[in-house]
């Protein structure tokens, strides 16, 4: 890989990885260009990283098989996209590598340079993200191995959050927990401080009032917003907590898990495949994790029927719950924001949510919801309500290059 540590950070390029289960997302910004466009050079993603029939799809070209050894199938995946940025860097040096790391535990707010030290130290917060920290650590860990002089910049979805009051991060447990680093995070922060970024932009001092944004994808939480800095949010320790999500429980009664471990004997790992991959969207519907496909059999008869209804109203309800909560906290409503894949593109799930927030004053203009517009909200509504796709990716590689720059003096 053409990279190098003693271009100034103006000249280089920045990879941006963010490492799943079974996926890699990639993207390259120039970080010469100012300021640093929101579009990256070149984007793609390797998915179906250990299934059968793994996929390597980037910007204008149709996704396509590749081999990826069966032996060690995330390595392989991560040597394809190193070997494809290669070929497209031009000559350009690449200056650095960002990576989305969900969880920064009690010790890192701020972006940091990977080094063994804070690879080990985010080690132990694997337990806490399973789904995305260890992956997030592995692509670091090979990095830093073969390619040691490549600065790499972990950025932290908990980051964004450190604003909130402590009474916000304080849970009901013996204080002890807290001084352990048992506390209440938050996540989804790269896509939250794009949105303090975006949202100015677009809505001007209204974003600065009482903001709500709910970030809907396969994963999911809401974050209250007020001077575009976080007061409160639906993820807790885990990313488990708060609303329901696609495959995730959301905010479940402990005595339920108390229930399944004693009474019906499930070892922890059965719990946690319970609660991380098995409920949600697709433990209720039984159908998909995804609410655009459960729509399609919302009319059904039956219980297939029933189950998909079912799924949809406790998925609406329990969104609908939360934006209550945090509306109280903020003390009123200025400001509603949907965005990530349900929020951006699920114009059903929006006008279920806000059909049911006509008591805040909320009122759609239907058209325009149908229409995914940046403005969704119709004349007569006391709460303005938009949509704004996010951008994690950028967040990361901006962060990447105040490094860089910061280290070159």
């Amino acid at each position: 890989m053409n990279h190098t540590s003693h271009h100034p950070a103006g000249e280089c390029l920045v990879l941006v990885l963010n490492c799943g289960s079974s996926s890699i997302k990639f993207a390259v910004f120039d970080a010469a260009a100012e300021p640093l466009p929101r579009t990256p050079l070149w984007n793609g993603k390797v998915q179906g990283i250990g299934g059968p029939a793994p996929d390597f799809g980037e910007t204008g070209v149709a996704p396509h098989g590749i081999p990826l050894d069966a032996a060690h199938p995330y390595r392989s995946a991560l040597a394809q996209i190193r070997a494809s940025v290669a070929r497209r860097l031009g000559g350009r040096p690449l200056g650095a590598v960002a990576h989305r790391v969900v969880h920064g535990g009690s010790q890192y707010f701020e972006p940091a340079r990977v080094d063994a030290q804070v690879l080990a130290d985010l080690k132990r917060y694997i337990p806490l993200a399973p789904l995305h920290q260890p992956f997030a650590l592995e692509a670091m860990e090979i990095l830093l191995a073969e390619h040691p002089e490549l600065p790499q910049v972990a950025c932290f979805d908990t980051g964004f959050h450190h604003t909130a009051d402590p009474v916000e991060q304080l849970l009901p447990l013996p204080y002890d927990a807290w001084r352990r680093g048992l506390r209440r995070y938050g996540f989804h922060g790269l896509s939250y401080e794009f949105m303090a970024t975006a949202l100015a932009e677009r809505h001007g001092d209204a974003a600065r009032g009482r903001t709500l944004v709910a970030h809907l994808g396969s994963g999911a939480s809401l974050c209250a917003m007020r001077g575009l800095e976080s007061v409160a949010t639906t993820m807790g320790f885990s990313a488990l907590d708060g609303l329901m999500m696609g495959t995730r429980t959301g905010a479940l009664d402990p005595g339920a898990l108390l229930y399944l471990m004693e009474i019906e004997k499930l070892s922890l790992a059965e719990v946690a495949d319970l609660l991380y991959h098995r409920s949600g969207l697709l433990g209720v519907s039984g159908l998909s994790s995804e609410p655009r496909v459960i729509v399609r059999h919302e009319a059904d008869a039956g219980e297939a029927g029933e189950r998909a209804r079912l799924a949809l109203a406790l998925y609406v309800r329990r969104i609908v719950r939360e934006i209550g909560a945090l509306a109280a906290v903020l003390g009123g409503l200025d400001l509603l924001v949907f965005t990530a894949g349900v929020g951006e593109h699920n114009a059903f799930v929006r006008e279920r949510v806000c059909r049911d927030l006509g008591f805040l004053g909320v009122d759609l203009d239907a058209d325009a919801n149908a229409a995914d517009a940046p403005l969704i909200s119709s004349a007569a509504s006391r709460v303005r309500v938009g949509v704004e796709p996010t951008n994690e990716e950028w967040v990361a590689a901006r962060h990447a290059r105040r490094l860089l720059r910061r280290a070159a003096g």
